[in-house]
């Protein structure tokens, strides 16, 4: 084959990949190619889209982040628990209630606060963000625990519910939600200078750092990033159940690792796309609805889904070796 086109195919491997799961999908279920059954998969992707969005960033960067589904569950429990017990604060016997605005922008800044924290100790003490994100990750699982008892915060009201489970014009609001944050970061990685400064610490960290570019500053930025839109899909999954419960978010940050793979972003960091993520969690939320109309056990789901996985990381490698030879 012709090396340029293997790029070409490179290129339009997630395209491709997609394409040939859609009608595949469709030929085995009449269920599938149907508008209510896109509408499905959008809203069950958006989720999955939120913190994989964030660990584009972080895999762009050179990193890794392992805390998302934790901070997921935390930011989701925060909006949760303020929204419905309110904070007491014992000192001065004053019970601070909150709107649903209030519970949101609560639940955000945990997640940035968390996302911070990442970026702080990987920065400061240079830990492996492999390290840091894992511990992160056993942290926020243990203060969602803590903050819920251990049991599920519900009831929460269709206001708060309406993230979750509305529609606008006929399109589910979380989709609605994740579109916006997939506009927002597309521009922000492909025409602002952050952007470009995000590919070069991930291309070359030592060059980007002898051209004067502050990588602390980045890498701070970029965790903040993730933990925020984890926040993000913790909200959306919250308001969808209408309960936020200690165990929610567990293994999604292998999904969100799987969509970005997928989607042609490579683990060495410096090369991928936004839009390349979205194709990953589109093929991921394909093939779980194909999978789920033809009845196969989730316990094979799950195989099957590992070795996708195993597929598209065994392309990133072969391509980064042709592209080095």
């Amino acid at each position: 084959m012709k090396p340029r086109t293997k790029e070409i195919l490179s290129s339009f491997q997630s395209v491709i990949a997609l394409a040939l799961m859609l009608v595949a999908m469709s030929l085995a279920s009449d269920k599938f190619l149907t508008m209510e059954n896109g509408m499905n998969v959008l809203r069950q992707i958006s989720i999955n889209l939120c913190l994989s969005l964030g660990m584009t960033l972080v895999i762009l960067s050179g990193g890794i982040d392992l805390s998302v589904g934790s901070v997921l569950a935390i930011s989701g429990a925060v909006a949760a628990g303020v929204l419905k017990n309110g904070v007491p604060l014992p000192g001065i016997g004053v019970l601070l209630q909150f709107t649903v605005s209030g519970a949101i922008l609560a639940g955000l800044l945990t997640g940035l606060l968390f996302g911070w924290a990442n970026g702080f100790f990987i920065t400061r003490f240079r830990l492996p963000p492999f390290v840091a994100t894992l511990g992160m990750l056993s942290i926020a699982r243990g203060a969602t625990q803590l903050w819920t008892g251990g049991f599920p915060i519900t009831g929460l009201g269709p206001q708060f519910g309406w993230m979750g489970t509305g529609h606008l014009l006929g399109v589910p609001t979380p989709v609605w939600i994740s579109a916006a944050l997939v506009a927002v970061f597309v521009l922000i990685t492909k025409k602002t200078r952050f952007g470009r400064h995000l590919y070069a610490v991930g291309g070359n960290e030592r060059a980007a750092q002898l051209t004067g570019l502050n990588l602390k500053r980045i890498k701070a930025a970029v965790y903040a990033l993730g933990g925020l839109l984890a926040g993000v899909g913790g909200l959306l999954l919250t308001a969808r159940l209408d309960s936020a419960t200690p165990s929610a978010g567990i293994g999604y940050e292998l999904d969100s690792i799987a969509a970005v793979v997928i989607g042609g972003t490579s683990l060495s960091g410096g090369r991928g796309t936004i839009l390349g993520t979205v194709l990953g969690c589109l093929i991921i939320g394909v093939l779980n609805n194909g999978l789920f109309l033809l009845n196969v056990s989730p316990f094979w789901q799950q195989v099957v889904k590992g070795f996708v996985i195993l597929a598209a990381v065994a392309a990133d490698k072969m391509g980064s070796t042709e592209r080095e030879g």
